[in-house]
């Protein structure tokens, strides 16, 4: 069976079990758009990280259905609107931890309400490199979705293998800060981070999205920082950096 026939079939199957919600068929189109990632989209890199949207589909108030949080700020501006969440990092009784550490995620929309940038601040850039964050946003084409868990699964074989060397986990704490716990396994640490979204409202029985567990995996020996996995407003990220990386930087 090619991927052509199961993404027919998978498609099949979320129009069956989400009849009428619009926003989902504009996020699998969007997600249709990764196969040519270089035709409908770009990266910018300066002190964040931009994701460009060359032929946009996707509203604002997509993100309200999916996530049920509102961002921290909306501005509107000559061409549109911005928005902008804050993730501030929380203690075990969701009190901001001082000094303050914080990032921000960045979404545009033009006139027509269509997204045309989604952007991450430095901080963010610390636990996600560039480089990588490209390649897994690169690996959405030709993905797995999984129908029960509405997730995708990125397809890491056909991309180019990116020789940088990954985080040591001296420098991302010395970003982040302690973690609010750390799991000791054999061959590796799993810091976790809390982050609270600073939302406008939150819709009933969705409390629990604006706390997001970030999870950094180090590898013990190497103390490199292997993977990544967290939610953000709702989205669920997972990154699994060895994945992308060469021969060349295994070895340095």
């Amino acid at each position: 069976m090619n991927i052509k026939t199961i993404r027919i079939i998978c498609l099949a199957v979320l129009l069956a079990t989400l009849t009428g919600c619009a926003y989902w068929w504009r996020a699998y189109k969007t997600y249709q758009q990764m196969d040519e990632f270089d035709r409908y989209f770009s990266v910018t890199v300066t002190d964040d990280f931009t994701l460009n949207f060359k032929e946009p589909i996707m509203l604002s108030e997509d993100f309200i259905s999916l996530a049920r949080l509102r961002p921290s700020e909306e501005k509107s501006v000559p061409d549109g609107k911005h928005w902008r969440y804050w993730f501030r990092k929380v203690d075990g009784y969701k009190k901001v931890v001082m000094p303050e550490v914080k990032f921000y995620s960045d979404m545009r929309f033009n006139k027509e309400d269509e997204l045309t940038a989604w952007s991450f601040s430095s901080l963010f850039l610390e636990i996600a490199p560039p480089k990588f964050l490209e390649a897994s946003l690169r690996s959405v084409g030709g993905g797995e979705i999984n129908k029960d868990k509405m997730q995708l699964r990125g397809n890491t074989d056909s991309i180019e293998k990116i020789a940088d060397a990954l985080p040591k986990k001296p420098t991302v704490i010395a970003k982040l800060g302690q973690p609010f716990e750390i799991i000791k396994e054999k061959t590796q640490e799993i810091y976790v981070y809390r982050f609270l979204l600073d939302t406008k409202t939150i819709d009933e029985g969705y409390e629990d999205h604006a706390l997001n567990d970030v999870k950094l995996t180090f590898d013990n020996k190497t103390q490199e920082l292997t993977r990544m996995a967290g939610r953000f407003a709702g989205l669920k990220i997972s990154i699994n950096y060895k994945k992308f990386q060469g021969k060349a930087a295994k070895d340095s």
